[in-house]
């Protein structure tokens, strides 16, 4: 499959899902200039503070306008050839996900950032290696908090084989250790067909899962991601030998709330960004006293982050 990227390759339409990510595959070298005909989708409280603070100390911003990092990287892409149909191909750090992870970034996505529209699976994957990157990556961090393609588990997928997606949980679980001290895993969870995201963070330790929404409601508008989230701890338990002490706990926590249609991709990033910083395992279910809104500035932010990040590793 590698060998034919660039060309035309026919594929049964049953084996086709929309919604679908490219799979995880080995590592290799980011590709320059691959033709677009086919598709793809001190305390430790402080320690990541700082870390933040410095990277993006950097990045002059104002609220409403383009940072001087946004339209220097929105330059370079204007001037390379992947405004013209080529794609990257970004290999992460197997500590991201817990495996081998293979991304391709595209014209659309950098689209996104610039416009401020409505995120795609590969932006914010990036910003999760760039969290990885910038903040985790050999500290206690890594001990702490995990994350989960969203690739690999979605809407879509749930509906065409929830089984499947079980055991991709259940593995990714099995991937982290003994998980017997507090920690979280990360779900940024989709809706289906470019719909809505949320966050879901689970603790297998305390048997909490966290669901944060930056729209009314809770986890009762998706009934198969809890029911399969649910089924995967159990499976992960006992794979383990862990006793289930409790049933397992669902707390909706009151997070900040978009005011438009096109900035839940942001919120979750920002949520787990926050959390992170704050190297809380705990969500309190009023949020954080820190972060009780955001306001586009604390959106931007993202995005300046994200962008610097990408010119860093040279993606472009």
């Amino acid at each position: 499959m590698r060998d034919a990227v660039g060309s035309f390759v026919g594929w049964p339409s049953d084996l086709i899902f929309p919604d679908a990510e490219t799979p995880t595959r080995p590592t290799h070298k980011v590709g320059k200039g691959i033709s677009r005909r086919i598709e793809s989708v001190a305390s430790q409280k402080e320690v990541p503070r700082r870390k933040l603070k410095s990277a993006a100390k950097d990045i002059p911003t104002t609220s409403g306008t383009k940072s001087q990092i946004m339209m220097r990287l929105e330059k370079m892409v204007d001037e390379s050839d992947i405004m013209h149909g080529a794609i990257r191909s970004i290999d992460f750090d197997e500590g991201v996900f817990g495996a081998a992870h293979f991304e391709i970034i595209a014209k659309e996505d950098f689209q996104q950032l610039f416009e401020h529209t409505e995120l795609g699976i590969a932006v914010i994957h990036t910003y999760i290696w760039y969290m990885y990157v910038t903040l985790m990556r050999g500290t206690e961090l890594c001990n702490r908090f995990n994350f989960i393609a969203a690739s690999r588990i979605n809407a879509t997928l749930i509906t065409n084989n929830p089984t499947s997606v079980k055991n991709d949980l259940v593995d990714r679980f099995m991937a982290a250790g003994d998980n017997t001290t507090p920690s979280l895993y990360f779900l940024p969870f989709n809706s289906s067909n470019g719909g809505h995201w949320v966050l879901v963070a689970m603790d297998l330790s305390r048997l909490i899962v966290y669901y944060l929404d930056s729209l009314s409601g809770d986890w009762s508008k998706y009934p198969n991601m809890k029911k399969t989230v649910d089924a995967a701890i159990i499976k992960f338990r006992s794979k383990k030998n862990y006793r289930n002490r409790k049933d397992i706990t669902w707390i909706r926590v009151q997070c900040p709330q978009q005011n438009n249609s096109v900035d839940c991709g942001f919120f979750v990033m920002r949520f787990m960004r926050d959390i992170i910083a704050l190297n809380r395992i705990d969500i309190p279910k009023m949020y954080f006293e820190e972060y009780k809104s955001y306001s586009r500035a604390n959106l931007d932010e993202i995005k300046d982050e994200l962008c610097q990040f990408i010119v860093d590793q040279r993606i472009i």
